[in-house]
């Protein structure tokens, strides 16, 4: 098919999805913007900030997205392009969006309560403890690996085998190109996060304590972005003398700062004013790759054709990853539905959004733009990287050779470089994908501090439910930081993350399933229609459930592998934590008769 015929297609879908089903949702929840937000009405200068709706929007994208949009598709693509694109555009706009606009919305009515908060309400404390369990022990899982994966990425290189291109092009820069032709392409990305992070201060110092306009910004930003691209391409920091190992090391405790600052800050000196300016890097390169997408079409590029990737193969994605129910939709969260985005949207989004048709614009629109990022990437990968390049002894994401890894991370940069080089081929390939190695690791700092904070809110949730006068400095937003730093690092350091990292998507996704499990039974109580989050809540929990019990039986040695007694523990814990949820809103709803006495909706408290 047509790449580009097959891109607008795709848009224009995702398109109705966002204009019709996403304003029909908000006229079943009662959207009023004439009800004060809990930002405006608390609005304590620390977590609760009136923000303008395209900071806001950045900070949620930039937050939300990290390298599942990335990775997911990356991976998934050995089914076969046409069931990982329907699943990233039919779970985008029935799943995904609606699971991050109402947890969202939900938030707002609730005081800008997270989502374990409003299982409490509905739940019980049973229903919140065994939610916010689970919660945090995700959360400290995605962090630890999200700074893991950011220190790789800020230490990583390119080799010159993998681009075949002359070092002499890029004379104009010894620093770019090591001495054996490799790019710099970590110590581009330190130097244009060192720049980014220095001007959010001063971002946000002009953006909330001077009110400038957002219009005046927003190019501000932009030239900051690309700024920090220029600066990292002339002076890229580099190590010298010390190996791979220790370099790493000190960027973990680099970064182990840098989050712990970020996550106590008030939100609007660091936080949201780094995302506001990261965001349009991660722009650019989604905008780079539609073009690119578009222009290839028309010049005769096609998806299934000689070289690409096919349209379907199930059956060889089954003999490699699995079979594609549950795993399908278990690979792909970001760009299709992920239970992380809830914690987000309700534990940060939440308490800047002004008025309340913003969660709408934010939450579902967010999700949109990020199922269309993901199905570019996946068209990068089809096209761009092609099936030499992803399947066999030589590919890149799927290697058949003994001893070799997977790396879908470098192979999304080759498939952006690929494919933008076929449509711009002026534009040097290494330069393209170092492009698109920058924008895989803005997601994961962008993401990785924000994840921290939540975190944070998390730790000082369990305190007002354990004690009923919290001592100050359990409270204080110092010590819960500096405690999910500690849990962070002490993961990513140990070894931890590889041993759970199987278990990581499941994870993920019964987050997304227990909290439309919630939406659903706060929608019944509170006499709303509730089949848009019942339906997608069935359909996740059977999923998760199902890759669970296999999980189960694969790692306590009965499919003929080796038992792994961890990844038994963890599969087993997170079912436990999963069926408790479930059998608490069962019960409320049709034990307690949910929704025959509603309760009215809390409504913002005065600061």
């Amino acid at each position: 098919m047509n790449l580009a015929l097959l891109t607008v297609l795709v848009m224009g879908v995702l398109y109705l999805g966002y204009r019709f089903y996403a304003p029909y949702i908000a006229r079943i929840l009662g959207e009023d913007d004439r009800r004060k937000t809990p930002a405006v009405e608390i609005n304590d200068g620390l977590d609760y900030c009136p923000c303008s709706r395209p900071v806001l929007f950045s900070h949620h994208f930039a937050t939300i997205a990290g390298a599942g949009p990335i990775v997911g598709p990356t991976l998934a693509a050995v089914y076969g392009v046409v069931p990982a694109m329907l699943w990233i555009v039919l779970g985008g706009i029935l799943f995904g969006a609606v699971h991050d606009y109402v947890s969202m919305y939900a938030s707002i009515r609730h005081r800008g309560r997270s989502i374990p908060q409003i299982t409490s309400r509905y739940g019980g404390k049973l229903g919140f403890g065994l939610f916010i369990g689970f919660a945090i022990l995700a959360l400290i899982l995605v962090n630890a690996i999200f700074l893991k994966l950011s220190v790789q990425a800020l230490v990583s290189v390119i080799p010159a085998a993998f681009v075949n291109f002359d070092p002499g092009q890029f004379a104009w820069t010894s620093r770019l190109v090591m001495e054996d032709g490799s790019f710099r392409v970590g110590g581009i990305a330190t130097t244009s996060v060192i720049v980014i992070s220095l001007v959010a201060p001063v971002m946000g110092y002009f953006l909330y304590v001077r009110k400038v306009s957002t219009k005046i910004m927003l190019p501000i930003a932009l030239g900051v972005a690309v700024l920090s691209f220029v600066v990292g391409l002339y002076y890229p920091v580099s190590f010298t003398g010390l190996d791979r190992a220790t370099v790493m090391a000190i960027w973990t405790g680099v970064l182990a700062v840098y989050t712990l600052f970020a996550a106590a800050l008030p939100i609007w000196l660091l936080l949201e004013p780094r995302d506001f300016i990261n965001s349009f890097v991660l722009y650019i390169g989604i905008f780079g790759l539609l073009v690119g997408a578009l222009v290839a079409g028309l010049s005769g590029a096609t998806v299934g054709g000689e070289g690409t990737l096919p349209l379907f193969s199930v059956g060889r994605g089954t003999e490699i990853l699995g079979p594609i129910f549950p795993l399908l939709f278990i690979t792909i969260a970001c760009g299709a539905l992920s239970g992380f985005h809830s914690l987000v949207a309700s534990g940060t989004t939440a308490k800047g959004i002004s008025v309340e048709s913003d969660a709408r614009r934010i939450g579902y629109g967010s999700m949109v733009v990020e199922s269309a990022f993901a199905f570019l990437v996946l068209i990068a990968i089809a096209v761009g990287l092609g099936a030499a390049g992803y399947f066999g002894a030589s590919g890149i994401v799927w290697p058949t050779e003994p001893g070799m890894q997977k790396n879908p991370v470098l192979g999304f940069a080759m498939g952006f470089g690929g494919l933008l080089h076929q449509a711009l081929p002026f534009i040097p390939l290494p330069l393209l994908i170092v492009f698109g190695m920058l924008m895989l690791e803005g997601f994961l700092i962008t993401t990785l501090d924000s994840a921290v904070r939540l975190n944070r809110y998390l730790l000082e949730e369990v305190w007002m439910m354990a004690f009923k006068n919290p001592p100050k400095w359990l409270m204080s937003y110092w010590f819960n930081t500096l405690l999910s730093v500690i849990a962070m690092v002490g993961l990513a350091v140990s070894g931890g993350v590889e041993a759970l990292w199987p278990v990581f998507g499941t994870a993920n996704q019964l987050l997304g399933a227990l909290t439309l499990t919630v939406l659903s039974l706060w929608l019944i109580t509170i006499r709303k229609p509730a089949w848009f989050t019942v339906i997608p809540a069935l359909f996740m929990i059977a999923t998760t459930l199902t890759s669970l019990v296999e999980m189960l039986w694969k790692h306590a040695g009965l499919s003929g592998a080796p038992a792994n007694p961890v990844l038994l523990v963890a599969d087993a814990v997170l079912l436990v934590f999963a069926l408790g949820v479930i059998v608490v809103a069962v019960v409320r709803i049709f034990g307690r008769g949910a929704g025959k006495t509603a309760e009215p909706e809390p409504q913002p408290a005065e600061a």
